[in-house]
């Protein structure tokens, strides 16, 4: 039996012409558990591959963040997060006492043209949204007396040290020329040299990193942590002795050192995953086609286009929305997550919020008996993500032979869509046998501010390891 489970009351007094398309949809969206446990065995081996010299399509990338919060930092830190939509600013203060802190913080939205144009711009862009933030929250700061920054940049790096990194490549719709192969850091601190802001920038870290410090320091259990929104990671503590690409340094036998994974690019070489027609379209579609094919499958950014290429293909079988104008519909990305999450909590009998969207989004208003199709699909087209998504959980956990942990996981798809959570928890479930009635064993957890309190985290662990070393020299 499927482990999605159909539910007649969705479709209930939906005319046959209707239903009888749906068959296809869920011969394509519908994962059991056991195509689940290949996928998952098949993510095992390539996270082992991505920590091998000769590598793999997962980047398995060493952050050089090497221990846990032990929960008593203090200080006060800058931090920057540069992610698929928004630039956020964040001033934090940790207190001396255990797990306390306080944080000031604003966004500014990325433009469309700062995302596709000149290194320069991107970086003076940055250093300009943080100097109207310092103006605006002087927190005591002193004149040339440098505060600490740290800079949660969400994109694959290589990183030979914990303030340094090379980007591999740009994801989330990024395409900013002249970054690609270089390191970001002396980009972004000759912006701020020619803005002459006062900060000094000790640590360079991914959104997952801070988000796995950040839960941890909050609930030591925490043994994984993840993001789903834009786009979806993981990130994990790995014995160093078990990394081959490592070997050259000669690391302490017992040494550790947090991974990001970067696993968004499972399966580029398209050997496991389930793609449909609609995968296909949307990968030769994007910027950068035959990269991050699991995370076109499974994020936020994505799930909202694949409902919208299902709708309009239904429409032109002549399924669907006949005699409306469907414009709007037809522009790439019109539809994103949060329609899904909205289409999904209507109960009402008439559908009213969700026949709200598309007036509101996409200028006509379907049928109740259209709408309900279209909710179907959403649940099979976010099933199927939350489920794709717990593959990748499981393999962390079976690789790090952990039984038994909290994961954090941060990210507005996973913390305001409703239902997400519990069918990523039944694909954990399908996929690591948990006796029946037994509790989860790997929780997913929300978690917020990696990118804030996570990365003042990172930069106090990176300047307390640069005084260890100044202490060991003496």
């Amino acid at each position: 039996m499927s482990s999605f489970r159909y539910r007649p009351e969705i479709l209930e007094g939906v005319p046959e012409h209707l239903t009888r398309h749906l068959k296809q949809f869920e011969d394509w969206f519908i994962l059991e558990a056991a195509e689940l446990k290949k996928i998952t065995e098949h993510f095992v081996n390539e996270l082992g591959k991505g920590l091998t010299i000769e590598g793999g399509n997962i980047p398995m990338n060493v952050t050089w963040v090497t221990s846990n919060p032990p929960g008593r930092e203090s200080g006060r830190y800058l931090t920057l997060d540069m992610g698929g939509t928004n630039l956020r600013v964040c001033d934090v203060t940790l207190s001396e006492q255990k797990r306390d802190f306080e944080q000031t913080q604003r966004k500014f939205k990325l433009p469309k043209e700062v995302k596709s144009g000149t290194a320069e711009q991107l970086w003076d862009f940055v250093a300009d949204r943080l100097q109207v933030f310092l103006e605006e929250n002087p927190s005591g700061s002193q004149d040339n007396i440098s505060v600490p920054l740290a800079f949660t940049f969400s994109f694959p790096v290589d990183q030979q040290n914990i303030r340094s990194g090379v980007l591999q490549r740009w994801t989330k719709k990024f395409n900013v020329s002249g970054v690609e192969g270089e390191d970001v850091v002396p980009q972004l601190e000759a912006a701020l040299a020619r803005k002459n802001i006062p900060v000094d920038v000790v640590a360079l870290i991914n959104d997952t990193t801070g988000t796995l410090i950040a839960s941890n320091y909050r609930d030591p259990q925490v043994k994984v942590g993840s993001i789903f929104s834009t786009g979806t990671n993981a990130a994990y503590m790995e014995e160093c002795r078990l990394v081959p690409k490592l070997k050259e340094y000669g690391l302490p036998e017992d040494a550790k050192v947090i991974i990001n994974t970067e696993y968004g690019a499972f399966d580029n070489d398209r050997q496991i995953l389930p793609f449909t027609p609609f995968d296909h379209q949307i990968d030769s579609e994007s910027l950068r086609p035959g990269t991050q094919l699991y995370e076109k499958m499974v994020s936020g950014l994505y799930i909202g286009e694949m409902l919208r290429l299902v709708m309009v293909k239904l429409h032109e079988e002549g399924v669907l929305f006949q005699g409306k104008d469907i414009t709007s519909l037809r522009q790439s990305n019109a539809v994103d997550a949060t329609f899904l999450s909205i289409a999904e909590m209507d109960f009402s009998e008439d559908l009213s919020d969700m026949r709200e969207e598309f007036e509101d989004e996409f200028s006509f208003s379907p049928t109740v008996d259209e709408m309900k199709v279209c909710r179907y699909l959403i649940g099979l087209i976010a099933t199927r993500a939350a489920r794709l998504y717990a593959c990748g959980i499981a393999a962390i956990c079976i690789k790090n032979k952990t039984k038994k942990c909290h994961v954090g996981v941060d990210g507005s798809v996973f913390n305001k869509y409703s239902g997400f959570k519990d069918r990523a928890s039944q694909g954990l479930r399908d996929i690591l046998d948990w006796p029946v009635g037994e509790i989860d064993l790997i929780a997913l957890n929300a978690s917020e501010d990696g990118s804030g309190v996570g990365a003042a985290l990172a930069a106090s662990l990176a300047l307390n390891k640069v005084e260890q070393i100044k202490t060991t020299i003496i």
